[in-house]
């Protein structure tokens, strides 16, 4: 993926279901832990606070196909989110010029909007969107695409939100947790605790 280019998104015919993720009451505002970390990475280039926003955050998966049958699927709150306990949906990638592709998230509705305002907006954690991501063969999540701050969620950062993990500061620095876990002190033998180097080496 080359970072800072829109290139037109590809749409892959494939069913995707999601399970209840739990977001009925969404209004579509963005996390403002999420915006904040934003916000320092636009300045200093910090990416492991966003890291750790997403993973503790919801995005939304636009839908921008099979209309017909979304239509008899999904419920909608009065902000026009869909909050069905299963919702079938057309992935949306976007093609990079080196040939990789990423699957579209946004932190808000409005961000998605700025995008595509006819998209249809599905909440989901963000691990669930980065397995959804691995599922289509895509290499990375592609955060806010047409801003206000854009960001990419790389391959080994993926792989960690889509095990479900969370990045977490520790003592031995931050590291991809996974939920549940106690993360005081360093990581007893066996503990599902997996350092990464590149944590917060997100592309913009």
């Amino acid at each position: 993926m080359v970072a800072g280019q829109r290139h037109r998104p590809t749409t892959v015919l494939t069913m995707r279901s999601f399970p209840d993720p739990g977001f009925a009451g969404d209004a579509g505002d963005a996390d403002p832990a999420v915006t904040g970390a934003l916000a320092v990475y636009a300045r200093d280039g910090s990416g492991a606070p966003v890291l750790a926003a997403l993973s503790r955050s919801r995005v939304l998966v636009p839908v921008v196909a099979l209309e017909t049958e979304l239509e008899t699927e999904v419920e909608r709150n009065e902000s026009g989110l869909a909050h069905d306990k299963r919702t079938d949906i057309a992935a949306v990638l976007m093609l990079g010029r080196d040939g990789r592709t990423a699957l579209l998230a946004f932190t808000s509705l409005e961000s998605l909007r700025a995008w595509d305002p006819a998209a249809r907006p599905v909440p989901v954690s963000c691990q669930d969107a980065a397995r959804s991501a691995i599922q289509e063969g895509a290499s990375a999540l592609l955060v806010d695409v047409a801003g206000p701050v854009m960001c990419v969620v790389e391959t080994p950062d993926l792989e960690q939100l889509a095990a479900g993990k969370v990045l977490t500061p520790t003592a031995v620095g931050d590291a991809w947790v996974q939920l549940g876990k106690a993360t005081n002190g360093p990581p007893p033998p066996g503990d599902d605790v997996t350092r990464t180097e590149r944590a917060g080496k997100i592309a913009h």
